[in-house]
C-alpha cells in the first residue's frame, strides 16, 4: 500500500498539470470537442486502447487485465458551465462566459491520473478497466445515450464507480452512503388559459393571477400533505409570467418549475397530485390548465455491498454518511444497468479558503486532492483484488 501511495504521489505535478489545461478549455455539453481531444491525446500517450465519439464527444479507454473476466468502469464528467469566471487563476477559463465551476476537470484529471498510473502497472491489474469520459451531465445528460450506443455489453461492465468534489464535506473525507444518495429530478411546465378583460370590470373576465396564485397554494400542500413525512421530496415553482399591463386582466399565465424525490412512487404521486389538483382549479375557474412534464435524471442508488467495500477501502475513520442530497446525477442511469457506487470526495478547506459552493463563479479546490481520488480508486481495487498489492 505504502509503495502505491508514493507511485501516486510520484504523478502529483503531472496530475495537478492535467486539471490546469482541463480548467482552461470549459465546454458545453456535448460540445467538448477540445476536452475530448486532450483526453484522447492523453490516453493514447498512455498506451490505452481509446474509442471516441460515443454519443458524440464521449471517450472510452479500455485496459485488459491480466484475467480479464471481469470489467470495472471509472466515470468522470467532462462538460462545463455558462458561468464567468472569477477566480483569478493563472490558469483560469480562456473560454468567455464558460467555466469548470462544477470541478468536472478535477474529475477528468482524477480518470487520467488512474489511467496513467494503471499504464504503467499494466502487469499487476487483474480485472479489465474501463475509463468512461462522459459529456453533458449537466444536460441534457450524456449516461443514457452512451448505454444506449451499447458500451456496457461491448466491454462487458460488472459495475462502475464515480465521484464528485464536494465542498461541502471537510478537505479529503470522502462522504457516501448506501442506498439513495442523490433525488430523482423533473420539471414542469403549467400554462393557464384564462379570459383577459379591463382590470375595472373584472366580472366580465377570468383572471389568469388568481388562477396561478390559487394552484401554486395548493401545489404547496402536496409534499406536506400527500407524501410520507420520512420521504424526501421537494416541489418548486421558479418562475411565473403573465399579463399584458397593470390595468388588464392577465388571459395567460405560464409557470416553470423542477420536482426532486428519492423514490419513484413519491415523484410519480406528485405528478398525479398537480394533475389532479390542475383539474380542480380549472373546473372551479372555467379556465383550461395544460401542464407538460418532463423526467430528468433517475435518484443515484448506491449498490449497498459496494458501499460496504469502499467503507473498508478507505476506513471507517475516513468516511462521512451523508444524508441524501437534493442535488441530482446522471450517473444513475448507469445503476440502472450494473451494481454502481457514487461517492462525494470532500474539497471544503476554510483556512485555504476553498469554501465557495459548486457552481459558484469563484469556486476551487486544493488540486492535492487529485491525489486523493486516486487513491480512493486503488484502494478500492487492491481491496476487490481487481490489482494485485
Amino acid at each position: 500500500m505504502v509503495q502505491i501511495q508514493e507511485h501516486v504521489a510520484a504523478m502529483k505535478e503531472e496530475i495537478i498539470e492535467l486539471r490546469r489545461v482541463l480548467h482552461q478549455i470549459p465546454e458545453s455539453g456535448f460540445e467538448e470537442y477540445k476536452t475530448s481531444a486532450f483526453i484522447i491525446g492523453k490516453l493514447k500517450e498512455y498506451g490505452i486502447e481509446v474509442h471516441e465519439n460515443i454519443a458524440g464527444t464521449g471517450v472510452i479507454g479500455y485496459l485488459k487485465g491480466t484475467v480479464g473476466d471481469q470489467t470495472i468502469a471509472f466515470r468522470a464528467d467532462m462538460d462545463a458551465l455558462s458561468v464567468e469566471e472569477k477566480t483569478n487563476l493563472t490558469y483560469a477559463s480562456t473560454h468567455k462566459g464558460m467555466m469548470h465551476a462544477c470541478g468536472h476537470d478535477a474529475h477528468m484529471a482524477i480518470l487520467l491520473g488512474l489511467a496513467g498510473f494503471l499504464s504503467k502497472n499494466k502487469d499487476i491489474v487483474r480485472w479489465n478497466v474501463v475509463f468512461l469520459f462522459q459529456p453533458a451531465e449537466e444536460g441534457p445528460g450524456g449516461a443514457e445515450p452512451m448505454i444506449q450506443e451499447g458500451i456496457i455489453q461491448k466491454f462487458k461492465i460488472d459495475r462502475i464507480m464515480g465521484l464528485h468534489v464536494f465542498p461541502e464535506v471537510s478537505e479529503g473525507k470522502v462522504a457516501c452512503r448506501p442506498g439513495p444518495v442523490m433525488a430523482q429530478t423533473g420539471e414542469f411546465d403549467i400554462t393557464i388559459t384564462a379570459k383577459s378583460g379591463h382590470g375595472a370590470i373584472p366580472h366580465k373576465a377570468i383572471d389568469g393571477i388568481v388562477i396561478a396564485s390559487n394552484l401554486i397554494m395548493n401545489y404547496q400542500s402536496i409534499v406536506s400533505r400527500n407524501i410520507d413525512p420520512v420521504e424526501g421530496a421537494v416541489m418548486t415553482i421558479g418562475k411565473m409570467w403573465g399579463g399584458e399591463r397593470r390595468n388588464i386582466i392577465a388571459g395567460q399565465v405560464v409557470l416553470e418549475g423542477t420536482m426532486r424525490a428519492f423514490s419513484e412512487e413519491v415523484y410519480r404521486t406528485m405528478q398525479q397530485r398537480m394533475k389532479e389538483i390542475a383539474e380542480g382549479v380549472a373546473l372551479s375557474y372555467q379556465c383550461k390548465i395544460d401542464i407538460v412534464f418532463r423526467d430528468m435524471y433517475p435518484a443515484v442508488v448506491n449498490d449497498e455491498e459496494m458501499f460496504y467495500e469502499l467503507q473498508t477501502a478507505v476506513g471507517q475513520e475516513n468516511l462521512e454518511i451523508i444524508a441524501p442530497q437534493m442535488i441530482a446525477e446522471d450517473f444513475s442511469y448507469f445503476q440502472k444497468v450494473v451494481p454502481g457506487l457514487f461517492f462525494f470526495l470532500g474539497t471544503r478547506n476554510e483556512q485555504e479558503g476553498y469554501v465557495y459552493p459548486l457552481h459558484n463563479s469563484c469556486f476551487n479546490l486544493n488540486e492535492e486532492i487529485l491525489l486523493a481520488g486516486i487513491q480512493v480508486y486503488l484502494n478500492y481495487m487492491r481491496l476487490k483484488n481487481i490489482m494485485e498489492e
